[in-house]
């Protein structure tokens, strides 16, 4: 999927360190939502649908990808 990133406002968790060892996301029109490695700016991103990314943050809320 493509989406128009060239103006889009990145930002980290409040819960980021300093280490940089994060990843960014930002909202875009339509509701899609773009995640990128803070590492690495220019790189590529992920671009979620609305259904996509809320998946994935009930996902994240419901502990789904805690190791054992």
């Amino acid at each position: 999927m493509n989406a128009d990133l060239s103006g889009a406002k990145w930002f980290k968790s409040s819960r980021s360190t300093a280490t940089k060892e994060c990843v960014e996301v930002t909202f875009l029109d339509g509701g899609m939502v773009g995640v990128r490695d803070s590492k690495n700016p220019t790189g590529p991103a992920l671009v979620f649908t609305p259904g996509e990314w809320s998946a994935f943050t009930a996902s994240v809320n419901d502990s789904e990808f805690e190791r054992p």
